[in-house]
């Protein structure tokens, strides 16, 4: 029996030195970032940054996709706007 290969969408965000690389695929709708769910994510005033493009595009966009984003380098803030660059753009693809 063979696999059947889920379609796969693989995007980056950079913000000076924070890089985030997003991995979209077909799901159950579950985003996380560095193995976390995206409403774990810190520090939590800037957590509505990582939701805009939920909020923007509507949930019913992001509920048959996974996205799984890892974020390196940086700081907090440069991390959280290369995170919502990525995310946007796995969207987007």
């Amino acid at each position: 029996m063979s696999k059947v290969q889920k379609q796969r969408v693989q995007t980056f965000g950079r913000k000076k030195t924070a890089t985030a690389v997003a991995v979209c695929q077909q799901g159950h709708g579950s985003i996380r970032v560095n193995g976390r769910p995206l409403h774990l994510v810190e520090p939590q005033a800037l957590r509505f940054k990582l939701e805009e493009p939920v909020y923007l595009l509507g949930r019913d966009k992001f509920a048959n996709v996974d996205v799984r984003i890892r974020v390196k380098g940086g700081g907090r803030i440069a991390q959280i706007y290369a995170i919502r660059q990525a995310l946007a753009k796995s969207i987007r693809s």
